[in-house]
C-alpha cells in the first residue's frame, strides 16, 4: 500500500451473521466483506492469509487465523503494515530489463537465478539484484519476496513482472487471480505429441498438487489438488527421416499459473521436458534418451536446466491501463539445443 504520512492503513468490519455461512473460514468470508467495499485496493486470499499468519488480523483485538471462525458481532481489524526493512543485502548483478516505469519492471530472468530468497538460499537470488536496482520494492509479498506477484522455477527462463509499490502490487495481483494475462512458454520435449503443428491449441485440464510420492514433485494423479489448464500447440518436430520424431519444439499458454504447472503436464502427454531433473531426466537405458542423437545428448547436458522459457508475458498496467506485451528472448542453452535440433527439423 501506499501510506499517507507513513501510517499503516487498517480496515475494520462489523462481522454480521447475515453476511457468514454455518462454518465458513475467516479468510474466505473476510475476503468477501473487504472485496465487497469499492473504495479499498484489492487483496488476494493469500495476501491476506500472510497478513493473518504474521498477526496483523485481529478479532476482538485478538490474532485471527485462517482456519478459526468468526463469531457473530465481533469486531474484524486488519492492518497493512508499510513495507519491512530487510536485511537482504543488495547485489551488483546484471539485469536484462525489458521495460521499466515508476510502478513496475519486467526482466528477462536467466536460467539458474532463484527468484526469491527462502531459508535455505539467503543469496544469489533475482531480488537481491533487484534491491541493488530499485530503491523501494513493494513490501506486501513479505520481507523475502518484495515485489514478487509471480515466480517462475529457478532454471527455467524467461519474462518476469516485478512491483515497485504495494498499490501496484496488488493491483496485478488481482489481475494474475483472474487470469486476464497472457503468458506464452516455449519448451524442448522429448518425442512429439500427435497433433499437427500449427494447429488450434491442445487443452490439458487436470487437478495439480503435491506427489503423495515425492513432496519435492507436484502431480496431475491426485483427488485433492487445484485446478490446472495448459494449452499447447507444436510449432516443429524433430527425426530422422521414416523414423518416428525424438524432439519437439513446443508452445504452452497458461490459463492457470501453478507450480510446475508446464513441466508436470508435458510429462503427463508423455513429452517431458528435456534437460529437466525433476521430470524429464532420463537414465542411460530409457528409449527416449537412446532416441536423442549424441549432439542433441551433448547440448542438453550442457543445459543449466530444463528447455523451458516464458516466451510471452502480456498483461494491462495495473496502474495507466496501458496494453503491455513482451517478448523475451531465449538464453543461450536454450538457443544452441534448437540449433542442434534444428539440423533434424
Amino acid at each position: 500500500m501506499d501510506y499517507p504520512n507513513k501510517k499503516p492503513l487498517s480496515w475494520t468490519w462489523q462481522a454480521l451473521a447475515s453476511k457468514m455461512k454455518p462454518g465458513e473460514r475467516s479468510d474466505l468470508v473476510l475476503l468477501k466483506a473487504f472485496q465487497n467495499q469499492g473504495d479499498l485496493p484489492p487483496l488476494t486470499r493469500s495476501q491476506l492469509q500472510r497478513l493473518m499468519d504474521e498477526g496483523f488480523v485481529t478479532m476482538n483485538g485478538q490474532p485471527l487465523k485462517a482456519g478459526k471462525k468468526i463469531q457473530a458481532g465481533a469486531t474484524i481489524e486488519i492492518q497493512f503494515p508499510p513495507p519491512l526493512p530487510t536485511e537482504l543485502i543488495p547485489e551488483n548483478r546484471p539485469l536484462e530489463i525489458l521495460y521499466e516505469d515508476e510502478h513496475l519492471l519486467v526482466v528477462n530472468k536467466p536460467p539458474g537465478l532463484t527468484v526469491h530468497p527462502s531459508t535455505t538460499q539467503m543469496q544469489g537470488t533475482l531480488v537481491h539484484a533487484l534491491l541493488h536496482h530499485i530503491q523501494d520494492l513493494s513490501g506486501i509479498g513479505g520481507v523475502l519476496r518484495p515485489g514478487i506477484v509471480h515466480r517462475i522455477d529457478k532454471n527455467t527462463s524467461g519474462a518476469l513482472v516485478i512491483t515497485k509499490n504495494d498499490k501496484t502490487h496488488l493491483k496485478l495481483s488481482k489481475i494474475f487471480s483472474e487470469h486476464a494475462i497472457e503468458r506464452a512458454y516455449w519448451a524442448l520435449c522429448y518425442g512429439s505429441p500427435d497433433v499437427s503443428a500449427s494447429s488450434r491449441p491442445t487443452k490439458i485440464e487436470s487437478l495439480l498438487g503435491r506427489s503423495p510420492t515425492d513432496r519435492k514433485k507436484m502431480s496431475m494423479s491426485v483427488k485433492v489438488g487445484r485446478p490446472a489448464i495448459s494449452y499447447y500447440k507444436k510449432i516443429k518436430e524433430f527425426g530422422h527421416a521414416s523414423k518416428k520424431p525424438f524432439a519437439s519444439w513446443l508452445e504452452v499458454t497458461l490459463e492457470t499459473g501453478r507450480t510446475h504447472q508446464v513441466r508436470v503436464h508435458l510429462t503427463g502427454l508423455g513429452n517431458s521436458i528435456l534437460g529437466d531433473p525433476v521430470y524429464g531426466h532420463p537414465s542411460q537405458t530409457q528409449s527416449k534418451w537412446q532416441a536423442l542423437p549424441e549432439t542433441v545428448k551433448a547440448a542438453t547436458l550442457h543445459l543449466p536446466g530444463q528447455a523451458l522459457h516464458a516466451r510471452v508475458l502480456g498483461f494491462e498496467h495495473p496502474i495507466t491501463g496501458k496494453s503491455l506485451r513482451f517478448e523475451a528472448e531465449p538464453p543461450a542453452g536454450f538457443r544452441d539445443l534448437l540449433a542442434t535440433l534444428e539440423q533434424y527439423g
